[in-house]
């Protein structure tokens, strides 16, 4: 199962239908909009683990958040620490407001919507990818995961990010940044 599909499926599309509803979107809008802002997301989770200190800071955040109760509870994402959980999930995976303007930018050519309304979405999209990746990694990240490194870390998020199923996310990750990275 892919990153969006882990979203739009938990909780029988609560989390999708809380999102939407925050923003004025139907629920079909609301998921486009994820599909649209997934790709960068996940190309800078990737970035961010393959970084010097990466696994370990990803372990840290997936021990001591609460990252997937936006999944068990969706209406956690109506409070205001979601936003503020979400910006600080995407200084680490896009770097600055800049590059954060730019992935909601693009993706409002691509649904359609309002680029207004991608970026109130992107910081609830993000901590719903780490709430995503906190239900795969279960209660916590052991210390066997830990001392793995990046190959164990890699191995528990590739059925998130492998998106044609070849047992690699590398080359849908890179993929997906060359697609969405590319300028009009």
């Amino acid at each position: 199962m892919n990153i969006l599909d882990a979203i739009v499926n938990a909780n029988s599309g609560a989390a999708v239908q809380q999102l939407g509803s925050q923003v004025g979107l139907a629920p079909d809008q609301a998921t486009a909009a994820l599909s649209a802002l997934m790709p960068a997301l996940a190309g800078g989770f990737q970035r961010n683990i393959q970084s010097p200190g990466g696994v370990e800071s990803l372990i840290a955040a997936l021990s001591s958040g609460s990252h997937g109760q936006y999944l068990d509870d969706p209406t956690t994402l109506a409070d205001s620490t979601a936003v503020t959980d979400g910006n600080g999930i995407l200084g680490h995976l896009l770097g600055s407001k800049d590059a954060s303007r730019d992935v909601a930018s693009r993706a409002a050519q691509q649904t359609g919507l309002s680029a207004d309304v991608l970026k109130r979405l992107l910081p609830l999209a993000a901590t719903l990818m780490m709430g995503a990746f906190a239900k795969q990694a279960g209660t916590g990240v052991s210390t066997t995961a830990a001392l793995g490194g990046a190959g164990d870390i890699a191995a528990m998020l590739t059925p998130f990010l492998d998106q044609n199923h070849d047992g690699s996310m590398i080359d849908d990750v890179t993929s997906m940044i060359g697609g969405f990275m590319k300028r009009p």
